[in-house]
């Protein structure tokens, strides 16, 4: 696909910018943190096992549980005096589908490879080389269940995805060495492998995970690049090893490129 020129101006005439400086604010980020929390642990929480998790002082911890709990972000039971996410992280959650734009133009692609293939397609989005998010989903007709849900969070480096994103990302490589440590996998590959394979996705454009993370499933994923080249989200489909026999595997990888190739273009035209 042609892509549109971009003027480059020259290094010694762009101005320097400053790093953003970003004041901390300590109620926010208190208040991030419990709604973290509460979305990981899956459980209602009290405001002692709450304030001990988080390491804060119980009343403040209080006081902003009340503030999130008036604006319908958690829910509160008066009876066991717990505390969970409420509704309003739902309205939240719909806007954001609602206004990512990714999201909206790949629904249909994953819905045609999903049926045409038997596969589960998956958009992603990369957030940094820490966190990947699912943002789109589309499941097979087949008797065949991954365990992954819109709003689904991963480690920016790890699986098929992760390969794409140290390939075509700006991480550096002591980032990656540092993030690379804390992966977990089903099958566990050591630093100088993973780099290869690394390697081997940046010049074919697409990864390949054989039931390295998950057991039993074949996970391939190509890269969508905006108009520097750098990977901003990923098509990923998913099956069971051996389902698709080389051939196919191969015309599969060919149209997903193709797809991820309009998707870029549909997105970052005017980069």
């Amino acid at each position: 696909m042609m892509r549109p020129t971009m003027d480059v101006k020259s290094k010694a005439t762009e101005p320097v910018r400053a790093p953003q400086r970003i004041r901390p604010v300590p109620a926010v980020s208190r208040a991030v943190a419990i709604l973290r929390l509460l979305g990981k642990t899956k459980e209602p929480m009290n405001v002692k096992s709450i304030a001990q998790a988080l390491d804060l002082v119980p009343s403040t911890c209080l006081h902003i549980l009340r503030v999130l709990v008036a604006e319908k972000l958690l829910s509160f039971d008066s009876a066991s005096k717990r505390y969970r996410l409420g509704t309003g992280m739902l309205v939240l959650a719909r806007s954001v589908m609602e206004t990512n734009s990714f999201a909206q133009v790949v629904q249909p692609t994953l819905d045609q490879i999903s049926d045409q293939w038997g596969v589960t397609a998956i958009g992603v989005e990369v957030v940094d080389i820490r966190q990947m998010v699912v943002t789109a989903l589309s499941r097979s007709s087949l008797p065949f269940r991954l365990h992954v849900d819109v709003g689904s969070r991963f480690p920016g480096l790890i699986s098929a995805t992760g390969r794409l994103v140290a390939a075509f990302g700006a991480a550096s490589q002591e980032e990656l060495e540092k993030n690379f440590s804390s992966l977990r996998w089903q099958k566990p590959i050591s630093m100088t492998a993973w780099r290869k394979e690394v390697e081997t996705a940046r010049r074919n454009g697409y990864s390949m995970d054989n039931g390295r993370y998950i057991a039993g499933i074949t996970l391939i994923a190509v890269p969508v690049l905006d108009g520097n080249q750098h990977i901003t989200h990923t098509l990923v489909a998913a099956s069971i090893m051996n389902q698709l026999p080389d051939a196919r595997i191969k015309t599969l990888i060919q149209e997903l490129k193709e797809h991820a190739s309009r998707i870029s273009g549909l997105l970052y035209a005017q980069d």
